[in-house]
């Protein structure tokens, strides 16, 4: 609203030029984002204790995490309005590609509420059934990813390789169905990260960072041109989406940080996990999201070996316990040593993923 009701007055007053320019409505966005989360987690945090929305605390889990029982959840619903509120704010509702992120965060963030609703209404860590979840993840991802190919036209079907320059192969039609698959399973490999306090929102933030600087250099031709990446000219408006969503994750990782007062809850991680994965297509750096997510792709891999191990093996495991912070916690690794090294390994790939702008 900035924009479209302010903006136009620049006309008669030049100063109003600034919030034409997508860094500064950036940095309103993310300082509102973050202020807005430290006004309304506190009596979110207080209401969920009321009705006593806890978090379910597998028995089958470490040990050490029976401390966290009664530790409220569901705080990315807290994140998802809060980014909603900014972008409505601080974005450009005539940009196709904010109204599909719009679209990617409430659609993937009812599919959170609805698991974490059954959990807590069932006193259970059974929420939605697998197969429900996994369908309607499936189907809004091809809604994004059918939109997004229609968006861009053909061009859309290329995918290009990190540090390779011109080296691009095309999917063609295919190219829908791998949206889907990496929508979906970003969506999923950030809920399986969220098991400590702080792991998943702090992995987050080098994330957006990173596609937040990426869509900016691509939306403008010149950068875009010197560093050979593809000139994608709506796409600048997708730094302001990923500044927003950094000052909520900010605020939440207040509130989040060992001994965490909220637990961040399906909503949360299954919407963040489905925005990345949007991001990526959006700024046709799809494989990059392999390295500056490599935990997430690491946690997720942990998941698939034990699973596959246990049942080649009959019952053996590979890993102690899974996914792979589990594992390092069963090592006699702090939580919060899991937690921060895991931290520095998701900055050092942000640094490697950048270095691919010059690295080709």
């Amino acid at each position: 609203m900035l924009y479209h009701f302010i903006y136009p007055l620049a006309q008669k007053i030049t100063f109003f030029n600034v919030f034409g320019y997508i860094t500064f409505r950036g940095a309103i966005a993310f300082v509102l984002s973050f202020l807005l989360c430290l006004i309304f987690f506190p009596p979110f945090i207080k209401k969920m204790k009321e009705v006593k929305a806890a978090q379910i605390i597998r028995t089958e889990g470490p040990k050490s995490h029976l401390t966290k029982v009664g530790t409220p959840t569901m705080g990315g619903l807290v994140v998802i309005v809060v980014t909603v509120i900014t972008m409505l704010i601080c974005g450009r509702l005539d940009n196709l590609y904010i109204l599909l992120l719009l679209f990617c965060t409430i659609s993937f963030g009812v599919i959170g509420v609805l698991d974490d609703y059954l959990k807590l209404s069932r006193h259970s860590s059974d929420g939605l059934h697998a197969k429900f979840k996994l369908i309607s993840q499936i189907c809004i991802a091809f809604i994004i990813s059918l939109s997004i190919f229609l968006i861009m036209g053909r061009e859309s079907s290329y995918i290009s390789i990190p540090f390779v320059k011109g080296l691009k192969i095309d999917l063609s039609w295919f190219y829908i169905l791998f949206g889907v698959f990496l929508i979906v399973g970003a969506s999923n490999a950030v809920n399986l990260t969220d098991g400590l306090d702080g792991l998943a929102g702090g992995l987050l933030i080098p994330v957006f960072l990173t596609y937040g600087l990426f869509s900016y250099i691509q939306g403008h031709k010149d950068m875009a041109s010197y560093l050979f990446l593809d000139y994608l000219p709506v796409s600048g408006e997708i730094l302001v989406y990923c500044l927003a969503i950094l000052g909520g994750l900010c605020g939440f990782l207040w509130y989040n940080t060992h001994p965490a007062e909220i637990f961040m809850g399906d909503t949360g991680s299954l919407s963040f996990g489905g925005i990345i994965g949007t991001i990526a297509m959006m700024t046709k750096q799809e494989l990059l999201l392999a390295i500056v997510g490599g935990v997430f792709v690491a946690e997720t891999v942990s998941v698939m070996i034990q699973v596959t191990y246990f049942r080649k093996t009959g019952g053996k495991r590979f890993f102690l316990m899974a996914p792979l912070h589990h594992h390092f916690e069963q090592k006699g690794w702090k939580e919060t040593k899991v937690i921060s090294r895991f931290w520095i390994v998701g900055a050092l790939l942000a640094v490697a993923a950048l270095a691919t702008l010059k690295i080709r």
